[in-house]
């Protein structure tokens, strides 16, 4: 059975369980941490303190420039140092794209790794990635996403197997201590 996350949990014990970033916030929140960053971030954060009593605050990156909504989004315009995925390039790609536009994982990384690159290259690049989607490339699949990354190696070694079957798979995982990688004895749970 899953500990209770709060306060009087064990750090070893923390951090041997898996833990929704929600819950994750919720603990900073309701503890006085800072609750800003990636999941790894305050996992990070929460098993410091839970260790420490000290609090690791959130790295910012002065270095990024911020964007204000004034500034041209085209074809011919530069990738400004500091990109972040608004709103208003949602729009603008959704105008050259078309309304089947949406972000994903890596062309978000391309574009905050391309500052200088004019936006029609990262149009191509979008089309290039949604092409090898479509032709059945897999992406690596970013350590916070541990479900994705567990549904898919699960289906890689049961093709046959149904959603649910996965899903009950993950849940039991994700509520025992240990990764939360798949392994050929969650099958078990099936039975």
């Amino acid at each position: 059975m899953r500990p209770k996350l709060d306060m009087k949990i064990n750090p070893d014990q923390f951090i041997n369980y898996y833990w929704l970033k929600e819950e994750l916030f919720n603990f900073c929140k309701k503890n006085d941490l800072p609750a800003a960053g990636s999941k790894e971030e305050l996992t990070k954060r929460i098993h410091h303190y839970l260790k420490t009593g000290k609090i690791i605050l959130p790295v910012k990156n002065k270095s990024e420039k911020k964007i204000t909504s004034n500034s041209p989004i085209s074809l011919e315009a530069k990738i400004p140092q500091g990109y972040k995925n608004d709103e208003a390039h949602r729009a603008f790609f959704k105008s050259v794209i078309g309304d089947h536009f949406k972000f994903n994982v890596p062309f978000m990384n391309w574009m905050k790794g391309h500052s200088g690159e004019s936006y029609e290259m990262a149009v191509s690049q979008w089309n290039r990635i949604i092409d090898e989607k479509k032709n059945g490339k897999k992406r690596e699949i970013s350590s916070q996403f541990e479900y994705n990354q567990y549904t898919r190696d699960y289906f890689k070694a049961n093709p046959n197997s149904s959603r649910e079957e996965a899903i009950k798979c993950w849940k039991l995982k994700k509520s025992l201590p240990g990764h939360n990688k798949y392994a050929e004895e969650d099958l078990l749970t099936l039975q």
